[in-house]
């Protein structure tokens, strides 16, 4: 297992739509394990692929207390969203920025695990909520999307400042 560099926002890379995965192997295996391992150094709670670099549709989450372990998701799609909640989130692509943003309530996702297995799930609160940002990243949206043009200027320009 290996701890994988984030890339932050702006980069581009963080644009680019993920492919369906289409070998569940031992390469496929390790990369969950490496975004793990990733994503609790961090610390977060979700992380896709596109966040570390590798443009398949793969993440993982782990939302503590409100789950009784950690899940990671291969194909990921929607396949029910229901009623509108807001939440403050975070983003381990956009460090140290949380805004509120409106997100369905209830989800039902339907993915494979590491080993090709298909499932299907429903999810609410900071589950749901988590699921469906890391769903975003694979199809090449970040979270300050869904803000104003003036609010993400203002995290633009934060962000630069950081990194100078």
């Amino acid at each position: 297992m290996a701890i994988r560099d984030i890339l932050h926002h702006p980069d581009e890379r963080l644009r680019t739509r993920a492919k369906t995965v289409s070998k569940y192997d031992d390469k496929l295996e390790t990369l969950v394990a490496d975004m793990f391992e990733t994503m609790y150094a961090a610390p977060g709670i979700g992380l896709a692929a596109t966040q570390i670099d590798v443009h398949l549709r793969v993440m993982v989450v782990d939302c503590g207390k409100q789950d009784p372990y950690p899940l990671h998701f291969i194909n990921p799609e929607l396949t029910l969203l229901e009623g509108t909640e807001e939440m403050e989130e975070g983003c381990l692509s956009v460090p140290g920025i949380f805004e509120t943003v409106s997100r369905a309530e209830t989800i039902k996702v339907r993915a494979f695990d590491q080993y090709g297995i298909q499932f299907e799930m429903e999810a609410d609160g900071l589950l749901a909520v988590c699921i469906q940002h890391e769903i975003e990243h694979l199809e090449g949206k970040l979270f300050v999307d869904k803000l104003s043009n003036f609010k993400q200027k203002r995290i633009i320009k934060k962000l630069s400042k950081l990194n100078t």
